[in-house]
């Protein structure tokens, strides 16, 4: 290992960093109030974990140790047990995130219509790579999976935020305004990019009633639904009344007796039983 790669803490196998420095009076009776809110929520303290992390993130800009063992401690768990889940997600971050997450889609579609050439070209300007933030603490750089907008395909994404049908020219000219604190307006969604810190805490759980501000469903996403308009569809019908049938069979008949739904889990040992009996013959 070099003593380049020890001094540069912004790979995405680093460790947790513990922190030696604890929450001060104020942000700790915050972080304990907003908690609360979040643990009520659910019937099992445990599974207010996952907020709860983002709500770290909402003040800390990533996991830190002290949040780990906030976490720990008000849901009754062990550090362990929480890093093990901090560690799992790639949402929570090791190490100090950007103020931007810029997500570059490399999937299949989004690959092909110019997704990878967008990411080497961000990556070459920007000077970092995957999981890397820059030097002036503003923009993360992440290879996205899949941003499940592949009718705008290549698509990246700023904290969450959609801006499609992207270009290289158009995502450095994103880069340049996240890093200059121009106000970015997403394709469809939020009327504006908001920061990491800020979208963690809306990723907790608490509104900023930003959801509906700017445009939801675009003409892309909407082009199957209006031909099928067009075409005499009903979307609200029954499947027979799809078909002309009013009779048809339901799609439950034409399973194995004790089987039923999307899952092979019988409902009981005699369901089971009679299954394994029809799929044997």
């Amino acid at each position: 290992m070099t003593d380049a790669h020890v001094e540069a803490p912004f790979h995405e196998l680093t460790p947790l960093h513990a922190s030696e420095t604890p929450y001060d009076e104020e942000t700790l009776r915050s972080l304990h109030a907003d908690a609360d809110l979040v643990v009520a929520r659910y019937p099992q303290k445990r599974s207010a974990l996952l907020p709860l992390l983002h709500l770290i993130q909402s003040v800390d800009g990533y996991v830190t140790g002290r949040g780990v063992s906030f976490c720990a401690q008000k849901l009754e768990l062990t550090d362990a047990e929480v890093s093990g889940v901090a560690t799992f997600y790639t949402q929570y971050k090791r190490h100090p995130n950007g103020e931007y997450t810029v997500g570059v889609c490399t999937n299949t579609l989004c690959a092909v219509m110019g997704g990878d050439l967008i990411f080497d070209t961000l990556s070459e300007y920007l000077g970092i790579g995957h999981d890397e933030t820059t030097p002036d603490g503003k923009v993360t750089l992440e290879r996205v999976e899949c941003n499940a907008a592949c009718d705008y395909a290549p698509v990246v994404m700023a904290n969450w935020e959609f801006i499609d049908n992207q270009t290289p020219a158009s995502a450095t000219q994103l880069v340049d305004d996240l890093r200059a604190g121009k106000e970015v307006r997403p394709t469809r969604g939020a009327a504006r990019v908001c920061s990491f810190k800020h979208v963690s805490r809306v990723l907790a759980g608490f509104n900023d009633g930003l959801a509906d501000e700017g445009v939801g469903a675009g003409g892309p996403s909407l082009e199957g639904l209006r031909l099928a308009k067009a075409d005499g569809f009903d979307p609200y019908a029954s499947s027979g009344e799809i078909r002309g049938d009013s009779d048809a069979e339901s799609p439950a008949d034409d399973m194995a007796p004790g089987l039923a739904g999307s899952t092979d889990t019988p409902a009981n040992p005699a369901d089971s039983k009679a299954g394994e009996k029809a799929g044997d013959k």
